[in-house]
């Protein structure tokens, strides 16, 4: 199933180039009381969640595609969690000065992996945007760089998850892309940037994606290809990463993990616009304002 959110905060699924406006079925959602729990509300009960849109979606308008406004599909994330460096042949265009400023170096100086070096990073959850809305670019006169990359949605939460079991926590998978400004900067504050977190076009649940590890994506910006991968090339696979952040974060349901970014990024400006894919979750167009 194709979960969007839309149009400020309705929620629909998507069916072809139509939208079901399956807004109504939210009222089963059980209510909520102060403190309210970390996370999602809608995604830690997709499970109970499902059976009712598909019965709203029987009666449900459906509206064109084309003419709503996609907002991300991950309303409240607990956290968004980053992987850096998990392709090889972008861990070997970062070598490149303009990429690593002299300090964010890709060497592995001795680790297994650029992960177990540099380890996960994390970004603000208010930084995160649909595809609907446009990044808006920051430190004027420096490059501002996409990158594209599967994008994991936790729907049960849990600590020190096993690999065996890791996927069974995934709620579904959207297209990410995690923006970044070049610079000295730890990467939790140069990529953490209002807008800089982009999710979409919607969520896709998990089981109409076996596996993750096998999925061809890529990105263009005004028609040229920048970006061209398969999730195959991933150096910490999906599993891999949901077992490394449990040990340190216990994870909640609306938890996003980026996954990395394959090599191509490149510097984009105002007036921008990208295309994004992922094979089995879709295509967006995120303009740069």
């Amino acid at each position: 199933m194709k979960i969007c959110r839309f149009d400020k905060g309705r929620v629909g699924i998507v069916e072809g180039d139509q939208v079901k406006d399956v807004t109504s079925a939210l009222e089963a959602l059980p209510p909520l009381r102060w403190p309210a729990p970390f996370g999602d509300h809608f995604i830690a009960h997709l499970d109970m969640m499902i059976p009712k849109l598909r019965e709203a979606a029987k009666t449900a308008p459906a509206l064109p595609l084309s003419q709503v406004s996609l907002d991300t599909p991950v309303a409240n994330p607990a956290r968004v969690i980053a992987a850096p460096l998990n392709y090889p042949l972008h861990v070997q265009e970062a070598a490149n000065p303009a990429i690593n400023h002299g300090v964010h170096m890709p060497a592995h100086d001795g680790f297994k992996t650029p992960i177990d070096k540099y380890g996960l990073f994390l970004k603000s959850q208010t930084g995160v945007i649909g595809a609907g809305q446009k990044v808006v670019l920051h430190w004027d006169g420096r490059r501002n760089d996409h990158e594209v990359e599967l994008t994991m949605v936790i729907g049960r939460g849990g600590k020190n998850i096993s690999r065996e079991d890791a996927l069974n926590h995934v709620a579904g998978y959207c297209i990410g892309l995690d923006m970044t400004v070049r610079g000295t900067e730890d990467r939790s504050f140069r990529k953490a940037a209002d807008t800089y977190s982009v999710l979409g076009p919607w969520l896709v649940t998990a089981d109409e994606i076996p596996d993750p590890d096998a999925l061809d994506f890529g990105m263009e910006v005004n028609g040229e290809v920048r970006q061209r991968s398969n999730t195959a090339s991933l150096i910490c696979d999906c599993r891999d990463l949901i077992v490394r952040a449990s040990r340190v974060y216990a994870l909640h349901p609306g938890d996003v993990i980026m996954t990395g970014t394959p090599d191509g990024v490149g510097e984009v400006k105002s007036g921008d616009v990208m295309h994004a894919w992922i094979e089995k979750i879709g295509d967006m167009n995120v303009s740069i304002a």
